[in-house]
């Protein structure tokens, strides 16, 4: 995953791309090329999935049983794998979810700590 600036990439936190794939998922089955135009559409084109990281994501995630994967036809009359959410994918979501916003608060107030302790 990478920002529009391929010379200025992100480095992600590892499960970050797991978590918005799951989250992506949500809203129903998707194919692998639908999931990242979401993510890429809903970061407003800051964050780029690409296929190297993307099927192996969508491979480990169908391991852990969070997603299934069935061949059906694309939008453009292609065949393509679509992945679900399942139900234990949803539960896994609602972990990682809250385990992100606890992350993201703390480094939070690492990086702009209150100003009472300056």
């Amino acid at each position: 995953m990478a920002t529009r600036d391929e010379n200025n990439r992100i480095a992600l936190l590892q499960g970050t791309l797991d978590l918005l794939i799951l989250r992506t998922l949500l809203f129903g089955p998707q194919h692998g090329q639908g999931i990242s135009r979401a993510i890429q559409a809903q970061s407003d084109d800051e964050l780029l999935v690409d296929h190297g990281s993307l099927y192996p994501a969508l491979q480990r995630l169908e391991a852990q049983g969070w997603i299934s994967a069935a061949w059906g036809v694309s939008e453009n009359n292609r065949k393509a794998r679509f992945y679900q959410l399942t139900k234990s994918g949803k539960q896994q979501l609602t972990r990682e979810t809250n385990q992100w916003k606890r992350l993201a608060a703390a480094i939070g107030r690492v990086l702009e700590p209150q100003k009472s302790e300056g």
